[in-house]
């Protein structure tokens, strides 16, 4: 049984940085993505940044995410963290934290279908 926990969401001004992190019990194979996925109420999940190891290590950023995030990963440990710099009042949301094996060879876990999924945590960007 696979349980992922989220940890660091908090209130930030615009312009700020906060770093989530997610600790996962359990076995998750380095092949497996792990992601986090952003919702704001009533709207559609967003995957934010993901991360797989396959033949290297395979990185996907959304685009409100791309040349402001950073998601890292360590196999060892089960963790999955994701740094934020220029935080925004767009980027408010409950931020996810999702895991599961991949569909075939092409996906590239940029979709928010993941098979495992924390509880979220909040993040709040104020101007």
């Amino acid at each position: 049984q696979v349980q992922l926990a989220e940890s660091g969401g908090g209130s930030v001004k615009t312009g700020g940085s906060l770093t989530l992190s997610c600790a996962a019990s359990g076995h998750i194979d380095r092949t497996y993505c792990m992601a986090w996925v952003r919702q704001v109420a009533g709207q559609a999940r967003e995957v934010v940044a993901s991360i797989f190891n396959t033949g290297g290590i395979n990185v996907h950023y959304g685009a409100s995410a791309k040349g402001r995030f950073t998601i890292s990963r360590d196999t060892l440990n089960n963790t999955v963290d994701l740094q934020m710099n220029s935080l925004e009042p767009e980027d408010t949301a409950m931020y996810f934290c999702a895991a599961g094996p991949r569909i075939d060879l092409f996906d590239r876990c940029t979709r928010p279908d993941f098979y495992y999924w924390g509880q979220g945590t909040q993040v709040t960007v104020s101007s």
